[in-house]
């Protein structure tokens, strides 16, 4: 993996000092207190780059500090954090939709989009997303009722916080043609009233229903977003983001910004599985050179716990006869992990319910076969059985994890699946101990994009508020250390990247800056350290 330059890093100097390499105009010397995060507690004052490589790794009154020299001053640094899930097109047009995070109530959602519908020509659509009926009085799902009384004259499409369910109101309906008599596409759910009416609330597939009815953006939009999206990224101190779920229109404008060196971070791209043109783009190799990767393809399997579209072995404790969703055949998801395996590129699986993890951990063995690289994953890992934590080690596939969702779904979690099954949900440390991958992330916009938010959940499994006192199922807690390589280290493992997430000689100088050391602060204080820099290959981005 790049050795080549690794070994030219090492010929030319050594960590710890040594014979001052050649210079150049591209030399750089960064100063401040360097956390190596190897597990040894190692510190640095110094770190030299050239052309965007570690060179040296050094105490800060080192002969060898020869180049242009950027102070941190009292800044802690860190290997560069990485999103290991995130939707850059979900984040950027975020900033054009209603934002129903944090919304109280079914009137507290409605009241905010007749707010917006008194700006919004008549007949013309308004989307908005964020709302949870888990955070309401109220948790049952809401109905059409009320929003269409209250906004009659636009179509609305409102979509759940985790993205797998949609609450429209009648016009959305009726521009959609759905009725009493509209089946509900397999993998979906369409509910209903008593009398066999649309309420309003679709799940998973059927969310298609309506997606379908929306204009579609022009490319200037979608590259606006992107570069809103990335923008947010830097300044919240990432370095990469592992973008989940492209399709083919929005990587060409990704290609057309990384051309025009648009492109603050690094981005991973995971190419939609369900995107029919992924087909034709997975007859050319992955690309892994460059501010822009393409090295995967995402697939679902199943739905989402909080819209009970995860899919379980046994019932949802809170819905007797109800297991949840596939969202397409394991057969087809066989299919489709040896068609990805085969071309070389990466195969990434949301699986969210163990069902859903079992099916998924079934599609990739039977595609590696003997060979386990390149190197799998498993989205989201949420309620995991031990069986399949064994399988997950012994083929070598990443657990790719948020830590925010563990914080955003506990107040009802156990209610969904009962005291037993919930021993193996969000089961970071027990995947950790197992020697496991784990790449975290934050699956922004479901979540905030800023990694010491999914840091401070890694580490205290507590909200905002610092509750429940000692942390949920606090047995699954990590070290800030651990959770800053999972940013950082695991997501780099994630890809097969080992001159990414560390600070070695030879390693790109990706360093996130932060305003207070991780290791030595409060755990409490985690949510609110702040971003000084971000510097992807040596270029240095100021936050404050």
């Amino acid at each position: 993996m790049r050795r080549l330059a690794l070994l030219l890093a090492l010929a030319l100097a050594g960590c710890g000092g040594g014979t001052p390499a050649p210079q150049g105009p591209s030399a750089k010397v960064f100063l401040g207190t360097f956390l190596l995060l190897d597990g040894n507690g190692t510190r640095a004052g110094a770190v030299r780059v050239v052309d965007g490589r570690i060179t040296d790794i050094l105490a800060q009154d080192d002969p060898a500090l020869e180049g242009e020299r950027i102070d941190f001053g009292q800044g802690t640094v860190v290997p560069g954090l990485t999103d290991a899930h995130l939707h850059l097109r979900g984040i950027g047009q975020r900033e054009r939709e209603v934002d129903l995070v944090g919304t109280a109530s079914e009137a507290d959602v409605i009241r905010r989009v007749a707010e917006a519908a008194r700006t919004t020509p008549a007949g013309q659509w308004i989307r908005g997303r964020g709302w949870d009926q888990n955070d309401w009085e109220d948790t049952d799902f809401p109905t059409h009722t009320a929003l269409s009384a209250a906004v009659p004259d636009h179509p609305v499409l409102l979509r759940r916080v985790d993205g797998h369910a949609a609450w429209v109101n009648e016009m959305a309906m009726r521009r959609a043609r759905i009725d009493a008599g509209t089946e509900a596409p397999e993998g979906g759910e369409i509910l209903t009233d008593a009398r066999g009416r649309p309420t309003g609330v679709f799940i998973d597939n059927a969310v298609d229903l309506l997606m379908r009815q929306l204009p579609a953006p022009d490319d200037h939009v979608i590259g606006e977003d992107l570069r809103r999206a990335m923008t947010l990224c830097a300044d919240a101190g990432l370095t990469t983001v592992h973008d989940m779920g492209v399709d083919a229109t929005t990587l060409e404008q990704l290609r057309a910004l990384e051309r025009a060196g648009a492109m603050p971070i690094r981005v991973v791209v995971y190419l939609d599985g369900s995107d029919p043109r992924t087909v034709e783009l997975l007859q050319t190799p992955p690309d892994r050179e460059g501010r822009l990767i393409v090295d995967g393809v995402k697939h679902y399997i199943d739905g989402a716990l909080g819209s009970r579209g995860a899919a379980l072995f046994a019932d949802y404790s809170d819905r007797e006869g109800h297991r949840g969703l596939l969202v397409q055949s394991p057969e087809a998801l066989g299919d489709h992990a040896r068609a990805a395996h085969a071309a070389g590129y990466r195969i990434a699986i949301h699986a969210i319910g163990d069902r859903g993890i079992a099916t998924a951990l079934d599609a990739i063995i039977n595609a590696q076969g003997g060979d386990a690289s390149p190197r799998h994953r498993i989205e989201h890992v949420q309620v995991i059985r031990p069986s399949d934590v064994r399988r997950l080690a012994e083929h070598s596939i990443t657990a790719s994890m948020q830590p925010t969702h563990a914080t955003s779904d506990m107040p009802w979690a156990e209610a969904r699946v009962g005291p037993e099954r919930i021993g193996g949900a969000y089961a970071w440390r027990t995947l950790l101990e197992a020697d496991i991958v784990l790449a975290f992330g934050s699956d922004a916009p479901v979540e905030s994009h800023r990694p010491m938010l999914g840091v401070y959940a890694a580490v205290t499994r507590q909200d905002a508020a610092g509750e429940p006192e000692g942390g949920w199922r606090p047995d699954q807690r990590l070290t800030a250390v651990e959770a800053l390589r999972a940013f950082s280290r695991g997501a780099a493992e994630a890809i097969e990247r080992d001159d990414l997430g560390r600070i070695e000689v030879g390693a790109i100088a990706d360093f996130t800056v932060l305003g207070a050391n991780p290791v030595e602060i409060a755990p409490r204080e985690l949510r609110d350290v702040p971003i000084v820099a971000t510097v992807v290959e040596g270029d240095v981005r100021y936050v404050q």
